[in-house]
């Protein structure tokens, strides 16, 4: 079975009729499979099936079949006499209901393929990065440990039997907005913690906290989440989060065990979370570049501004002609440049610059699922290259 050829989902269900077990797990066996594989940090080094093939899966493959498995595990779990078919179809059914018009999984470019290779397809753009530009920095890491949002909405969408994206979209909230937090909870930080902080705080989708010293949990709603496996899943992104040189210090460790009394969690699975982040870094570190600097902030910060800076450069012309057409834009811009603005104005900001950014190919980055982190360097190249009129705002 090879996940980079057209049917690889008829294999893989054909493998399921041989064996029974993967019919018969529960999400809790599923989610502490998919954790020690890594695929909850946004890495698979492994996959949580065994797959009897001699091929060498690479990590995109790697990361296809535990996304695939984890959805099929879920569907078995959640619905009585389940049956191959229905489960595709149930599939289709979620992918449709998550897809909009700005997606990049729209079903418009598939109508050709039979149920399985639609899915297949949605399946690879699902977690389909730019592997020359994303690979192995910050924005891969997170974009990929977000994946299992898919498999908390499908569970959603087959117990309440209903559109599921608002669930998706408030999930994604509270997790962003928890890791905006933890990120700001350090006792002491260097310039590159507050830039970290500053690009979280920037480019999240749905800013509903505060970015002053004084936020706190009050501007997150955490008790939507009464299951188990979502309070692990909060609790272990946010252990990834704080990770900085293997060691955590005393004001993220007392924001890690604030949150565990927010979500009505015991100090144990505090202390899990934590010691398994690290013991997984520790084992894997050599297999991920990531884990390798002392300061991934930093190494995010560098790789990606230097490639920002390189298409911006080249497309210059095109970027210029489009901003100045956008009169709103350029108001707003220029008024950044004396005063701050406000929330529904940066929102605004973001939204004109991406669909700018949509109407030049190579700035496509910055669509793809978590581009939007690069805004805040993009910003920062504009008033290089507008006119000396835009300037005089300063």
């Amino acid at each position: 079975m090879n996940p980079s050829t057209s049917g690889w989902i008829d294999k893989f269900l054909r493998d399921l009729d041989n064996d029974s077990r993967l019919s018969q797990w529960s999400l809790d066996e599923l989610y502490a499979s998919l954790r020690q594989v890594g695929f909850i940090y946004g890495t698979s080094i492994k996959t949580i099936i065994d797959t009897n093939s001699s091929i060498v899966y690479s990590e995109e493959e790697r990361t296809k079949l535990n996304l695939f498995t984890a959805l099929v595990v879920t569907y078995y779990d959640t619905i009585e006499n389940a049956n191959k078919s229905d489960c595709i179809e149930a599939l289709l059914q979620f992918y449709d209901f998550m897809d909009t018009k700005k997606s990049l999984f729209s079903f418009g470019n598939i109508l050709g393929l039979n149920k399985n290779e639609k899915l297949e397809k949605i399946i690879h753009t699902r977690i389909q990065t730019n592997e020359s530009i994303f690979k192995k920095n910050f924005s891969h890491l997170l974009t990929n440990a977000l994946l299992f949002i898919d498999v908390l909405a499908f569970d959603y969408f087959l117990i309440h039997e209903k559109n599921p994206i608002e669930y998706a979209a408030k999930l994604e909230e509270t997790l962003t907005n928890t890791v905006f937090l933890a990120l700001n909870s350090k006792k002491e930080q260097d310039e590159y913690d507050e830039l970290v902080v500053k690009l979280f705080s920037s480019s999240v989708r749905y800013t509903n906290i505060s970015t002053e010293e004084e936020a706190s949990f009050d501007y997150i709603e955490l008790d939507p989440y009464t299951d188990e496996i979502e309070k692990k899943y909060i609790i272990d992104l946010t252990s990834l989060a704080v990770w900085n040189d293997r060691e955590i210090d005393q004001g993220e460790q007392s924001f890690m065990s604030a949150l565990g009394a927010e979500l009505q969690l015991p100090e144990t699975v505090i202390k899990e979370s934590i010691y398994l982040v690290q013991t997984f870094i520790d084992t894997y570190k050599d297999q991920i570049s990531f884990f390798n600097y002392s300061h991934p902030a930093l190494h995010f910060y560098q790789q990606t501004s230097r490639t920002v800076s390189v298409l911006i450069l080249r497309n210059k012309k095109r970027l210029i002609k489009e901003i100045s057409e956008s009169k709103d834009l350029m108001i707003l811009l220029g008024q950044s440049t004396t005063r701050d603005l406000s929330k529904e104005e940066k929102q605004q900001v973001k939204k004109q610059l991406l669909d700018i950014c949509k109407t030049i190919p190579s700035l496509a980055i910055f669509i793809l699922p978590g581009g939007s982190l690069l805004l805040p360097l993009l910003v920062k190249f504009i008033p290089q290259l507008l006119p000396s009129a835009f300037n005089e705002n300063k």
